[in-house]
């Protein structure tokens, strides 16, 4: 941990900036005032399988029509933010734009909406990305986000559990059934953490959950490997608000 008269001259050169537009904030990996109004959290009521954001109010798990009428491999999920406005520029910023502190604010985000899912002995792991995606892009956005949560929640973080072993098209433009078609057996569980997975409980960790494919994919990679339960949880998402 750096000194406490070194991180103030480290302020006092370098003074907290907004994540998202720059201007002087107290903290750092904050945002601004302006930019935490205009940044889509999600509160309230949401579906209990994916997190849209629902209307009304309740107490009970409640689904909305699209996890209704689609079996989820996985048990529960969650999203921090709506993948519109303040939130898709986040989403951006930290996937394309190596914006890599947006994680450390996003990690605080998701550990506030991921707290009904988690519990002790959880494993916080992210949605995995093909060898040659990671040498291009450098680094998997999700795993940022994965090891910001378990920062955040002391649970335990394991980057490689599950594997892309198959490169697969980009899913812009596509449909849900040719989503769902182009990752069907695109992930499976790493060799190497097989004892890890035996009866495990999972949370796993994506940027941005659209209709759900590649978190499917990865969950019943999850499952054959003998997860026992497995929840997940993204930064954004997209789709209809209430």
């Amino acid at each position: 941990m750096a000194h406490p008269a070194l991180q103030m001259a480290v302020r006092l050169v370098y003074p907290p900036r907004c994540t998202l537009c720059g201007a002087p904030v107290a903290d750092d990996f904050g945002l601004c005032g302006p930019c935490w109004r205009d940044t889509p959290f999600i509160t309230g009521l949401v579906c209990d399988l994916c997190g849209i954001p629902l209307p009304g109010e309740s107490s009970a798990e409640v689904h909305c029509d699209e996890c209704l009428s689609i079996a989820r491999p996985w048990s529960r999920g969650r999203a921090a933010l709506r993948y519109e406005a303040n939130g898709r520029r986040l989403v951006l910023a930290l996937k394309h734009g190596d914006r890599h502190d947006a994680a450390r604010p996003a990690g605080k985000w998701l550990a506030r909406a991921a707290a009904p899912l988690l519990a002790p002995g959880t494993i916080i792991s992210p949605v995995p990305l093909h060898w040659m995606r990671l040498l291009s892009r450098r680094f998997n956005q999700s795993a940022l986000l994965a090891r910001a949560l378990a920062r955040e929640t002391g649970l335990a973080f394991v980057p490689d559990l599950l594997i892309r072993h198959r490169p697969t098209q980009s899913l812009k433009g596509l449909d849900r059934a040719a989503r769902h078609a182009t990752l069907d057996g695109a992930i499976r569980a790493n060799p190497r953490h097989l004892a890890k997975l035996r009866g495990a409980r999972l949370v796993l960790v994506d940027d941005v959950m659209t209709s759900g494919a590649t978190l499917s994919a990865a969950t019943q990679a999850a499952h054959a490997a003998g997860a026992a339960d497995v929840r997940i949880l993204a930064l954004a998402r997209a789709g209809k608000s209430p």
